[in-house]
């Protein structure tokens, strides 16, 4: 426990906790998914509310297609040194009855409480106290609202399109309070249609079936996928409990047929793959139109390779620090915005506070571990921004 302070952008842990409640459940209750774009705006105004406060700042709007994206900045600063970032959208639930909050046992229960919220939350909470605290931080804060779609019109277009970079980047969006992710296998998001003939089904010897097609296709891409990760070398199948191998997950079949006599002439199928290096995107294109055969159509929606993030050793040490224990170093099997930052160089930090049930109904955090995220990142800034003021003055001239 922190002792307590005078400064209101110095709370102890009991105010800062209860801080981090109510924010987290005021931003849980706002429905920001995909399909309801008002709610989303409504997001971010409760955001900008949140920083109209602080004095010295930009905040600036960018848009691509409908989806909004924030960054916020100290005057003057366009190449933060450290910046934080995080996504306010949530996946679709069945409906507004779902978008309720609870605090209960520890944690905060809710849609998005855990990807991320109450991340968003954290993050809000740090940049407000920490520019009042200490004005001359070059930080940043990035706020998009299409992770859940893939990131594509937000922080790919922030960072490809309006030129968003900086010294280190920290993302609470993967891994855990003691554990950060160094490795994410790269992503392909593919559609496939297969085209047969109609006909009637009492006669389906006069039609070719496009769900025959496709099941055919689909046992040949189970078992191909099956030879990869059988092929693995010894060494990579001891103590595997990340199962680091490419996997293929069929996560749609669709056709247009809605008569249930009718043989369907064209079906369709959504497919997400994920792989680790040395496997790339085109190679599990390959794969895929291999396996369901030159009559397939294949298009690639989202395509990302595998990712290496580089942590800061100092983010390491502020976590151990505040938790008494070194973190684990992770690779894992899901994705993230720090890819796009990656591919131009730079540093990301991925850890985040203990979440569980992610994208289900009972979704949750834990406040306490919101609290030691919270020191972390406090701990990590001050200590990088000192240690910058040292370097420059080492190097000024007498």
């Amino acid at each position: 426990m922190t002792l307590a302070s005078n400064d209101p952008f110095d709370p102890n842990d009991e105010i800062l906790e209860s801080q981090l409640v109510q924010l987290t459940r005021d931003l849980v209750l706002i429905e920001s998914t995909d399909s309801k774009p008002e709610e989303r705006r409504r997001c971010f105004q409760l955001v900008r509310n949140h920083l109209d406060e602080l004095a010295g700042i930009q905040l600036n709007s960018y848009f691509c297609d409908e989806y909004e994206s924030l960054i916020t900045l100290p005057e003057g600063i366009s190449r933060p040194d450290i910046l934080f970032c995080a996504h306010l959208d949530v996946v679709d639930h069945l409906g507004p009855e779902y978008y309720q909050s609870k605090h209960s046992e520890g944690r905060i229960y809710g849609p998005g409480s855990g990807d991320m919220k109450g991340a968003l939350s954290i993050l809000l909470l740090l940049y407000r106290n920490l520019l009042s605290r200490y004005p001359d931080l070059s930080m940043g804060l990035a706020i998009t609202s299409d992770e859940e779609r893939g990131g594509e019109r937000g922080a790919r277009y922030l960072v490809e399109e309006e030129g968003l970079r900086a010294g280190v980047v920290i993302i609470p969006d993967g891994g855990s309070i003691d554990e950060l992710t160094v490795e994410e296998k790269g992503i392909v998001h593919a559609r496939a249609r297969l085209r047969g003939e109609s006909a009637h089904a009492a006669r389906p010897w006069l039609g070719v079936n496009s769900l025959k097609l496709l099941v055919s296709g689909l046992q040949k891409l189970e078992s191909r996928f099956h030879e990869l990760n059988s092929t693995r070398l010894p060494s990579e199948t001891e103590g595997d409990t990340d199962h680091w191998y490419p996997t293929c997950s069929i996560t749609r079949i669709d056709t247009r047929n809605e008569c249930i006599n009718r043989i369907p002439e064209e079906a369709t199928a959504i497919f997400d793959i994920r792989f680790p290096n040395p496997h790339q995107a085109d190679e599990m294109l390959g794969i895929l139109r291999e396996s369901l055969g030159k009559e397939a159509e294949v298009e690639a929606i989202i395509t990302a390779e595998p990712t290496h993030l580089e942590p800061d050793p100092k983010f390491l040490e502020a976590t151990e620090k505040i938790l008494g224990k070194p973190p684990r170093l992770a690779r894992v099997a899901g994705g993230s915005d720090a890819r796009f930052f990656r591919c131009h160089g730079i540093p990301v930090m991925l850890s985040r506070p203990i979440v569980g049930n992610l994208h289900g109904h009972d979704e949750w955090i834990d406040i306490q571990s919101m609290v030691s995220y919270y020191r972390i990142c406090e701990e990590y800034v001050i200590g990088r921004r000192n240690r910058k003021k040292q370097e420059a003055n080492a190097s000024s001239p007498l």
